[in-house]
């Protein structure tokens, strides 16, 4: 996966995270790695701002990935990620389409889902979202 900026912009499905809700989850699961950030906006000291898809997650994850066509590999590297021993948890902040090949294949019964009440205000947005979100925990055998 090469680096582009525009997988980052609201106009393809980016959406980042409010900074009170990282910071909540920060205190519940001690944070080492944010999986898809850029250098502007990463929550952890280490993030990947290229090849996530390929490279290891470890540790503590946070991962707020692209909402747009390919958000599927990124749940699906999610729930791998724990299920291979690589993470301990990964914690992902997604849109709540429980409608989805996605949503059905890598998350129900395989994590714990936590539905938002209302629609979150992103950062760097005026207005709340269009869609309801969750927070999806994935946890490692040795978590």
């Amino acid at each position: 996966m090469t680096f582009n900026r525009s997988l980052f912009s609201s106009a393809s499905g980016d959406w980042e995270t409010p900074q009170e809700l990282f910071d909540a989850l920060n205190e519940e699961f001690h944070f080492t790695l944010d999986a898809c950030a850029t250098k502007e906006n990463a929550l952890c000291p280490v993030f990947y701002s290229e090849d996530s898809l390929t490279r290891p997650w470890y540790n503590n994850v946070y991962c707020n990935p692209p909402y747009g066509r390919q958000i599927g590999e990124w749940v699906r590297k999610g729930c791998l990620a724990t299920s291979c021993f690589e993470a301990r948890v990964v914690v992902m902040l997604l849109p709540a389409r429980t409608d989805t090949r996605w949503f059905h294949s890598y998350i129900l019964g395989k994590a714990e889902i936590r539905f938002i009440r209302g629609r979150l205000k992103f950062s760097g947005h005026t207005n709340s979202a269009p869609f309801p979100s969750c927070i999806v925990v994935f946890r490692g055998r040795h978590a």
